[in-house]
């Protein structure tokens, strides 16, 4: 990924938060057939290793993990993301010298991919994915109150995926390289914007 200094997002703890905001990931893994790559939601157990390991899992019928791996895998997390219009800019007032651009968080994560089959295992993993996803609901649905017969049926057609994390990439593009004047017509701009817009505006770096 190509990140300027500006947007280097080198915090371990800023980029846990936003893996753990993040509702989908994408793994890529290069292989000789080339790239493939599937949307899938995953965690990161951040008590395993140095920087955590991330698990999820496949359809048993995706090709991805049958396809050996060239190198380490690649998972991308996005955050928030918004359009951001010249028009927010005080620069186009009084030069006119500015162009729309995209601001958004994201970080990969790198390593050896590892697939496996064992039940148990695969168990843990879909009991704590579906723990995480609907922890915050009124009547939180959990997989004990699936028919285990059912669940065990259900295992049989996923493989589970365990990625020890070897290195992390974050960005925050967030108007840092702007001067504080558009800054701030930045943050005013997402702010009385509609949808997810709003969700990048107190992350725009504005002096008090």
């Amino acid at each position: 990924m190509y990140i300027p200094p500006a947007f280097k997002d080198d915090n371990i703890e800023s980029i846990r938060g936003t893996i753990r905001g993040a509702r989908l990931a994408n793994l890529v893994t290069a292989t000789d057939e080339g790239p493939v790559a599937t949307p899938l939601p995953l965690f990161l157990d951040e008590s395993e290793g140095e920087l955590g390991v991330l698990y999820g899992h496949l359809a048993k019928a995706n090709p991805q993990w049958r396809v050996p791996p060239v190198g380490d895998a690649l998972v991308i997390f996005m955050g928030p993301e918004a359009y951001v219009t010249p028009s927010w800019y005080a620069t186009k007032q009084e030069t006119g010298k500015v162009v729309p651009t995209w601001n958004y968080v994201a970080v990969h994560a790198y390593g050896q991919v590892e697939f496996f089959l064992e039940p148990e295992r695969l168990l843990d993993v879909v009991t704590r994915l579906t723990n995480k996803h609907e922890g915050s609901r009124a009547k939180p649905w959990a997989v004990s109150d699936a028919p285990a017969d059912f669940i065990t049926a259900q295992l049989r057609g996923i493989i589970g995926v365990r990625i020890p994390v070897s290195r992390f990439e974050g960005k925050r593009k967030m108007s840092q390289n702007r001067p504080e004047a558009d800054r701030v017509g930045v943050a005013a701009g997402l702010s009385a914007s509609e949808n997810h817009d709003r969700e990048v505006a107190p992350l725009i770096p504005v002096p008090a």
